[in-house]
């Protein structure tokens, strides 16, 4: 299949320019693997079956050429440049093994070796095609209103301001705000998740998601290039030039490594002849085995291909992580900081208790909505909120006066009514709702009296709402090891009632913003990698000053999604178990393939000394063999239970 039979309506396809679609297996690859592996395969037939030697050994000569011009090519000039490279390692195995009257082994070895790196190209091209498919998600059309009616033009051709229509079943072209319709959105694609999202005037959508079952109007605030998935995209790509700590570690050990085994494989040449009698040929023929085997091809993509396959699948999931360091360091972190306000709960306040002192706690509720109607404050708002619920009563209002600081006053049916704190009836203390307030406010929540000048008649306890899955994830993380802390500038009482009630291992309340970079760097000495999670804006310091700042809901904030090592596109705090599942995988799979790499090549070399292995068998299995096993490891990381 070509790309422009893949993706027919994709105009860069038309154009024949297309890299999104570029195919991973090209026909000249194929060609080439085919008529060399028949080459290859008469070649040995000829050498070994019929009485024609030479015949087979320009078979031979012929598939090596075919199959081993690129690296032959580029060992060559490696050699001329004095520096040892891979190629330049197979190449002198593969001449070696002509010299010494082994073309069939020398053939294989080049041939084997193209499967070798063809394997490493494909997990590459895949790599690509992952990130590519998120771009490849937001539509390359939009139906847009003009002068001249409703027409449809390229994606790139539509300005800021302009309205693009969107039918049920459509995909979202750009991003944008409603400004007509109503339709409930998909945006998995983005964020995860996997329930439609209601959206109706004055709502944002996004590029690449799905219009389900409505008819919107979308005035377009973002062109193409810098939509949210296009930006997104960018940065998942961008993410694979940063190189994590164990990739380092890869590439310090492969400049001692190769060298060191060239400089064994001389020895091999040299002191079994004149040590141990071992025939020329034969020391020097062992020597070539080892040279294959020096080629750290498995153990240069065990990081690599592991790490994309993490980073794409989280993409996909909704979290894009911008780095393979922060990756790695995410699977590595033994304590998880969470902000308090925006990240475990909600910051948006309900009314959790309704008391009465000698009055139905529905009269309490009537009067404090009443007196809350005519104030703009969050505590009004939870309390008129509360009312529609419970269907009260609201009653007029006259004399209403704001008390800065302590609360609200005004009449109501020739009555004056005080709704505030402790500050606001002083002197109308009583032993009732001093011990019901205490209660209350032990738990963490903010109370509210309501009464006249001489009495309380009752009180009201609000809390900010915990978000769904807080409990859920603090658990999840705990039972990998992982201890959880919360930093909030929130009163000591209120902090704690909110640790307690979600599970929270350490907190730490009535923070300023520089105290909770304090704090974190305080978690880092004592714990050593430190992951913060916050909302990206208030909590900026922090995340910036952690080894890895995690911001949460940021789908639409391009300052979010600047600032952050991590983000997660929804205000979903699971996802952060999911984060730490995922990188953990993916820490463990490097591990198992380095391990592997390092163990198979060494068993191998050590069988090459005593002359247990041919150049074959090391090729097919300590680099063809290898590098197909790591590369299969990788991409489990991208299955659906990666997180779990």
């Amino acid at each position: 299949m070509t790309e422009h039979e893949e993706c027919p309506s994709c105009p860069r396809c038309r154009a024949g320019i297309c890299e999104i679609h570029r195919p991973v297996v090209g026909r000249r690859e194929v060609a080439i693997f085919v008529v060399s592996g028949i080459l290859l395969f008469f070649g040995i037939l000829a050498g070994y079956v019929t009485p024609y030697p030479l015949a087979g050994t320009a078979l031979l000569l012929a598939a090596a050429i075919i199959s081993g011009y690129e690296v032959l090519k580029a060992g060559l000039l490696a050699l001329i440049r004095l520096r040892f490279s891979i190629a330049v390692l197979i190449s002198v195995a593969a001449a070696g093994a002509f010299l010494t009257g082994n073309p069939a082994e020398g053939a294989t070895v080049l041939y084997l070796y193209a499967i070798a790196e063809f394997l490493e190209e494909y997990a590459a091209g895949r790599a690509e095609r992952s990130i590519a498919s998120l771009l490849d998600i937001a539509p390359q059309t939009a139906r847009v209103r003009r002068d001249d009616g409703e027409v449809t033009v390229p994606v790139d051709d539509v300005g800021v301001g302009e309205i693009v229509i969107a039918r049920p079943g459509d995909t979202v072209p750009v991003d944008g705000i409603v400004v007509a319709g109503a339709s409930s959105i998909d945006q998995a694609a983005i964020t995860g998740e996997s329930v439609p999202v209601a959206k109706g005037i004055a709502d944002a959508v996004y590029a690449g998601t799905r219009n389900v079952e409505g008819y919107l109007e979308v005035r377009v605030t973002k062109p193409e290039k810098e939509s949210t998935i296009a930006r997104v995209v960018a940065l998942v790509a961008e993410a694979q030039a940063h190189t994590s700590p164990t990739e380092a570690f890869i590439e310090r050990f492969s400049r001692y490594y190769t060298p060191a085994v060239i400089l064994l494989a001389a020895l091999l040449v040299v002191v079994p002849p004149l040590a141990f009698g071992v025939p020329f040929l034969e020391a020097f023929y062992r020597a070539l085995i080892l040279l294959v085997i020096a080629c750290p091809c498995a153990l240069a993509i065990s990081t690599p291909v592991s790490m994309v396959s993490g980073i794409t699948t989280a993409a996909h999931n909704g979290v894009l992580i911008k780095g393979r360091d922060s990756l790695e360091a995410v699977g590595l972190a033994r304590v998880v900081v969470f902000d308090k306000t925006g990240t475990l709960t909600t910051g948006r306040l309900e009314v959790d208790d309704v008391v009465g002192f000698g009055v139905p706690a529905a009269e309490v509720l009537d009067v404090a909505a009443s007196l809350e109607s005519r104030s703009g404050h969050p505590i009004a708002e939870a309390v008129r909120r509360r009312a529609e619920e419970e269907g009260a009563v609201l009653q007029d209002v006259e004399e209403f006066v704001s008390i800065a600081g302590r609360g609200v006053q005004g009449r109501i049916g020739g009555t004056a009514y005080l709704l505030g704190n402790t500050a606001l009836f002083a002197g109308t203390e009583s032993r009732a709702w001093r011990a019901a307030y205490d209660r209350l406010e032990g738990e963490g929540k903010t109370v509210v009296l309501a009464g006249t000048a001489s009495e309380v008649i009752g009180l009201l306890a609000l809390s900010d709402v915990i978000k769904k899955d807080a409990r859920k994830t603090v658990a999840a993380l705990r039972a990998r090891g992982i201890r959880t802390v919360m930093l909030t500038g929130d009163n000591e009482r209120v902090g704690e009632a909110v640790a307690r009630r979600i599970g929270i291992d350490e907190c730490h309340a009535g923070l300023l913003p520089e105290d909770k970079v304090t704090m974190v760097e305080q978690l880092m000495d004592r714990y050593g990698l430190v992951v913060m999670v916050g909302d990206g804006v208030n909590d900026a310091p922090a995340l910036a000053r952690a080894n890895v700042g995690v911001a949460m809901g940021a789908i639409g904030s391009d300052v979010a999604i600047e600032a952050a090592d991590i983000v997660v596109m929804e205000d979903d705090i699971s996802r952060i178990a999911y984060l730490v599942a995922l990188s953990e995988k993916t820490v463990w799979v490097i591990r198992q393939n380095v391990t592997t790499a390092l163990v198979v090549k060494l068993g191998i070399a050590g069988l090459a000394v005593v002359g247990l292995v041919t150049l074959w068998m090391a090729v097919a299995f300590g680099d063809m063999g290898l590098s197909l096993a790591v590369i299969a490891n990788a991409l489990r990381i991208g299955r659906p239970d990666a997180g779990s």
